[in-house]
């Protein structure tokens, strides 16, 4: 693999989203990065900038102009892009429909759960082959960046939910009305594409994840249909305030603060060392370093 360039000093903190959160005019010193992996080309190059006085990364989930369907974004090459890159703390950004009444079009939720129903065709895991590893993920989001990004909505006067199960079909069409009834049933609070395996394959990259999910619709439950007219309409409502919070987030986060997340992998790898493959090591370097001690 080849890359262009990469930073000298390592980018701590990540966001993943739409292009218009790199586009806010309080970044500045923009640069471009053409990041190989083993696991092909992420979504898109990923642009670094300095906010509040960081150097943060930005990637475009659905790459530039919105061209990768969920089920077809390179989730493992994006956050492997992003730990060569040193990320420990990945900011998401999702759009999302609302399962709940209370939870209305224009509210923010920080989830802390997810329900996965994605049906298996996404690639979501680095260990498939050579080390075997079995992540924990019981709290699938990181509970110390959740609570950081809950603060910083309601400190941009966003209404925020600090609590939510999110769950994440396959996509690229919208549920069926029976589909979404039975969602609510099941007790889930928020519907969405593109959140698994995103927030699995951060934890196994020993990366700090939570996300800002922006309601845009009551899912079809609600008896309207859901359009693309509507979500998009409502999210690029929310832009201004989604950009507003996670510059605040970025301006409270320690970026070399320690928590549970960083450490994910102790425990979790069952691959005897004098079993481990070296090409496989040598591929998932990034990933294992701290963990096997290279």
């Amino acid at each position: 693999m080849t890359d262009y360039h990469l930073p000298e000093a390592p980018i701590k903190i990540a966001v993943i989203g739409g292009s218009g959160l790199y586009n806010m005019p309080e970044i500045t010193d923009k640069e471009t990065y053409q990041v190989d992996t083993p696991f092909g080309a992420p979504s898109a190059a990923v642009t670094v900038g300095t906010l509040r006085g960081k150097r943060v990364a930005f990637l475009p989930r659905h790459g530039v102009g919105h061209v990768k369907s969920p089920g077809a974004i390179p989730q493992r090459a994006n956050i492997y892009a992003l730990k060569k890159l040193g990320v420990r703390f990945c900011l998401s950004v999702n759009a999302c429909g609302s399962l709940r009444e209370d939870y209305a079009p224009g509210h923010i939720v920080v989830p802390d759960q997810i329900f996965d129903y994605t049906i298996g065709t996404r690639d979501r895991s680095f260990f498939e082959e050579g080390i075997v590893a079995h992540i924990s993920v019981a709290q699938p989001f990181d509970d110390v960046l959740r609570s950081i990004m809950a603060d910083a909505i309601e400190a941009v006067e966003g209404t925020v939910h600090t609590a939510g199960t999110f769950l994440i079909e396959d996509g690229p069409r919208f549920a069926t009305r029976a589909e979404s009834k039975i969602f609510q049933h099941w007790g889930c609070d928020i519907i969405g594409m593109t959140t698994a395996p995103e927030a699995f394959l951060a934890r196994e990259a020993e990366m700090a994840y939570a996300t800002m999910a922006h309601i845009t619709d009551y899912d079809v439950w609600h008896e309207e249909p859901v359009t693309v007219e509507m979500v998009t309409a409502t999210f690029q409502k929310n832009i201004a305030l989604a950009q507003q919070a996670l510059a605040k987030a970025v301006e409270i986060l320690d970026e070399n603060m320690v928590t549970p997340s960083h450490s994910a992998l102790d425990g979790a790898i069952m691959t005897a060392p004098d079993k481990m493959p070296a090409d496989i090591i040598a591929k998932l370097h990034p990933i294992v370093a701290r963990a096997l001690g290279l």
